[in-house]
């Protein structure tokens, strides 16, 4: 970096006039508090705002941690012991109910759709008696 004599004597001379105008300032407004600069958050608080709020938080907190060892929460959507064990019972009662269904063997279902003999061969006069029928009819023709 490449300061010149001059610069550097320019620099000088702008940071007097800005202690002359801070001493300026100061002394006309030797009556009032300097009032601080705002934090990172943006706003400023008085020591007594600041207190009065971390009053109102310790209550909140407090208020808070008497209320969750008085009445603990349920969570949604689990079972309490007894209805636990009443499905457990009930599930038991339904595998024993199956086991007992494939111990016992039923006689195999008869086919739907499956012709008897007697309704084969009654089926077999009708179709003869129709083609018969028929075969009469184109002889008169």
């Amino acid at each position: 970096m490449d300061i010149s004599v001059k610069t550097l004597q320019e620099a000088i001379s702008i940071r007097r006039q800005i202690d002359n105008l801070e001493k300026r300032l100061s002394s006309l407004l030797a009556g009032a508090p300097p009032k601080p600069t705002a934090p990172a958050g943006g706003r400023y608080f008085s020591p007594t705002t600041r207190a009065k709020l971390s009053t109102a938080a310790r209550a909140r907190w407090a208020r808070k941690r008497g209320a969750t060892t008085a009445a603990p929460t349920r969570k949604k959507g689990q079972l309490t012991p007894a209805g636990r064990r009443k499905l457990s019972q009930l599930m038991k009662a339904r595998w024993a109910a199956r086991k007992k269904a494939a111990g016992t063997k039923k006689a195999p279902a008869k086919k739907k759709g499956a012709l008897t003999p007697a309704g084969r061969r009654k089926l077999s006069e009708l179709m003869k008696a129709r083609w018969a029928a028929r075969k009469k009819a184109a002889a008169k023709k």
